[in-house]
């Protein structure tokens, strides 16, 4: 039986095999269909069937941040087009209600809110990754018109910190080797 990881990565290998043949599905919809292949009826019953036992034990497996945003075209502009997040869920209780909406790039999880009292705008998430200086290559060359983030070498690893136009702030981090 895989991993939970093991099979988020069979979605998102589900989701871009369809993209390819010009089938555009979202990402909890491949979760789903992973899902049913596995023989569960659900996303949370295949995450809570495949999730490690820890004996006697509690067990933290993600932090996600939850990030305030005022304005979802700047939101996407910022997450999606400058730093290549792909909406994966979006959630209004009624039409013209604050919208609540997740996205992720490699394995990073974020949440953004309108939602009043979900998060308080000025927020600081601090992400360790591999190969910072790819990411930062490709963000300076995308001549974002708003930051041009730079890359730090503090003692606790190689930085670059991004501002969203929201006053967040997200500091991703590689170790030193």
């Amino acid at each position: 039986m895989p991993t939970i990881d093991q099979a988020k990565a069979m979605a998102k290998r589900l989701r871009s095999a369809l993209a390819e043949c010009e089938i555009e599905i979202p990402y909890a919809a491949s979760l789903e269909l992973v899902a049913a292949e596995l023989g569960y009826r659900d996303w949370n019953r295949t995450v809570a069937a495949l999730a490690p036992s820890v004996a006697g034990g509690i067990s933290f497996r993600q932090t996600i941040p939850i990030l305030r945003i005022f304005d979802v075209s700047k939101a996407r502009e910022f997450y999606c087009d400058f730093l290549g997040f792909a909406v994966i869920m979006e959630h209004r209780f009624e039409p013209n209600f604050p919208l609540y909406m997740a996205v992720e790039r490699a394995g990073l999880e974020l949440h953004l809110s309108e939602h009043h009292g979900d998060a308080s705008p000025g927020s600081t998430a601090l992400v360790w990754m591999e190969a910072i200086e790819d990411f930062h290559t490709e963000l300076s060359s995308k001549r974002y018109g708003y930051g041009r983030p730079g890359l730090d070498r503090q003692p606790w690893g190689d930085q670059m910190e991004v501002h969203d136009p929201f006053g967040n702030r997200i500091r991703f981090c590689q170790k030193h080797k």
